[in-house]
């Protein structure tokens, strides 16, 4: 099996399709998969393979300030880090609408992403019901409590942030997938956190999983810092794997 990574221009937004080469022109169940801060979509190729090799249309975008996008970081806490969460929401329906016009996709949408991309996805799960099956890699789904953390630790330092920090992120809330967990429904939901992570608390994503033993969540806490292995990446795989056969199932 020879696994094709084509860099693509989806219009200002650089990103790696990831393809089965004889799948490459056929319509399949597509995944996007967004890459954590301060990285880009190079170093999630990995993991676009593993999912490829399933039979997905993978695609890898580099989020706003990042990778061929890359800027300075501003140096107001949290601004340049909310702007690139934000953007890849602004942005996730215009990728999955290019591949569609070009009759490249099924009806089967997945979404995933490690740290900060774990977060997007967690938002993307408030305002899309259309996907199908989503996995959090060592995000938070509680982004409110992350921005408080983030206004915390900043205050407690005296270390500037505008007055009306609260208002310019007001747009958090609408999107915390914690706040509002009936949102995912029945839908499949990964989630892969470390219990020794030093980036993202742990205990904000193991508190969403004990607060909502309803939801259909496939859970993995692992003793581990905020790094993903091989062991977890094929889990992924495996994961959106069952997801579309389940999904072609109930077609049926």
């Amino acid at each position: 099996m020879k696994i094709i990574v084509r860099k693509r221009m989806i219009g200002t937004i650089p990103v790696f399709e990831v393809v089965e080469d004889t799948n490459q022109n056929k319509p399949l169940p597509i995944i996007v998969y967004y890459h954590g801060w301060q990285i880009n979509k190079t170093l999630v190729i990995t993991q676009g393979r593993k999912l490829a090799a399933k039979g997905f249309r993978v695609v890898l975008p580099d989020a706003e300030n990042h990778g061929e996008r890359i800027q300075t970081v501003s140096s107001i806490p949290s601004l340049t880090f909310f702007n690139s969460i934000h953007t890849n929401l602004f942005e996730f329906g215009y990728i999955i609408d290019y591949f569609k016009k070009r009759h490249l996709t099924t009806n089967f949408i997945g979404v995933g992403g490690l740290s900060m991309g774990g977060m997007t996805t967690c938002a993307l799960m408030t305002h899309n019901p259309e996907i199908n099956a989503a996995a959090c890699i060592m995000g938070t789904p509680a982004l409110t409590d992350y921005r408080n953390m983030i206004y915390r630790n900043a205050t407690s330092r005296n270390i500037y942030l505008p007055q009306d920090y609260f208002d310019l992120t007001s747009w958090i809330p609408k999107y915390d997938l914690s706040c509002q967990p009936e949102l995912l429904g029945d839908r499949p939901f990964f989630i892969w956190h470390g219990d020794e992570d030093e980036k993202v608390p742990f205990s904000q994503t193991k508190a969403f999983v004990e607060e909502n033993p309803e939801l259909n969540m496939e859970v993995i806490f692992e003793h581990a810092g905020h790094l993903v292995q091989t062991l977890t990446m094929d889990r992924i795989a495996d994961f959106f794997e069952r997801s579309h056969n389940e999904y072609l199932e109930e077609l049926h």
